[in-house]
């Protein structure tokens, strides 16, 4: 029998999704097997949708044979930090990511990964130590494409992970802007408001119009800064989240992101290219508004965190428009 006392950060889930992580290589049909007849809550047999709190007692009658099998040794792949830190409190952490590396890992790279590192980083502070940990890891709650470089926002406990994603999910919470240079000269605010479809085979998405039957609703709002022969800096404010979403959107509009070889203009890319050697979009995730924040986070409420641009995009800035 495996005695364990649930603790804050695996506070408030669910007992299926709780041994899912703690029997990382267990099928699902192996862990709703387990539920009915090899686990005890508190001394209780319990259901599959149970949610567990800080302090239940969970009881697991499993061999260790199956245990060796099932359970996953939980190794950290250290990787050298390329972050910078924006703002940390005890339960969030807010990081500025750089070119060309993934916020989580993919098929082909797994261990040099902002995800990694943060919690590497999170480890050498002793905010994170994953041997006490059951089946927590600090994570992020927003994405950014391995070339759009920015902010990117972290829990650093199981319960300022869940407000977070929820914050997130739910308009009135946190308000996310980005800055882009784009083709054209844009002279008024534009209201986006569409349908995408993912083309994964190419990586890709399809803007649709809003009538369209599928697809998933997204909203963009671009707002021009400073106009120039034949370019515009723009804030952009992501009112959604879908992948590829502003460069997508914004190049259906017909204002499609400097360097972006998916959406974006063969020819002006290739002088861009030619003239500061921007390989890659002109994108960058620089302020988050906290206008309220969900327990335990109440006391964002009215932070506004900003991120330095960096380098080589300030320097094609200043050229372009100053």
């Amino acid at each position: 029998m495996i005695k364990m006392i649930i603790g804050q950060n695996e506070d408030n889930q669910r007992l299926d999704r709780f041994l899912k992580k703690y029997l990382k290589n267990a099928p699902l049909s192996c862990i709703y097997k387990i539920i009915r007849k090899d686990v005890k809550v508190n001394g209780k047999r319990g259901a599959i949708d149970l949610v567990l709190f800080n302090g239940d007692e969970v009881n697991l009658y499993i061999s260790d044979e199956d245990m060796d099998k099932f359970s996953e040794p939980k190794k950290h792949q250290k990787a050298k930090k390329q972050f910078t830190v924006a703002y940390e409190d005890e339960n969030i952490i807010i990081v500025e990511k750089p070119f060309g590396l993934l916020t989580h890992g993919d098929q082909n790279e797994k261990k040099n990964t902002l995800a990694n590192q943060v919690v590497g980083y999170l480890i050498e502070k002793g905010d994170y130590v994953p041997r006490v940990e059951k089946t927590f890891v600090p994570s992020p709650v927003n994405r950014l494409d391995r070339n759009t470089t920015g902010l990117v926002l972290f829990g650093k406990n199981n319960r300022a992970l869940q407000s977070l994603n929820h914050m997130l999910k739910v308009k009135g919470f946190v308000k996310k802007f980005y800055i882009t240079v784009v083709c054209g000269e844009m002279d008024k605010p534009l209201i986006l408001r569409d349908k995408m479809e993912k083309d994964h085979e190419n990586n890709m998405v399809k803007v649709m119009g809003i009538d369209a039957e599928g697809g998933k609703i997204m909203e963009t709002i671009a707002r021009p800064i400073v106009v120039k022969n034949g370019f515009t800096l723009v804030e952009v404010e992501l009112v959604t989240g879908r992948t590829h979403q502003i460069r997508a959107h914004l190049g259906n509009a017909g204002f499609p992101v400097i360097g972006d070889a998916k959406y974006g203009k063969r020819e002006i890319n290739r002088k861009i290219e030619q003239r500061y050697g921007l390989t890659t979009q002109f994108l960058h995730a620089y302020k988050l508004c906290f206008e309220k924040g969900e327990e335990p986070l109440e006391y964002l409420e009215g932070l506004i965190v900003t991120g330095s641009m960096p380098e080589t995009l300030e320097k094609i800035k200043k050229d372009m428009f100053e």
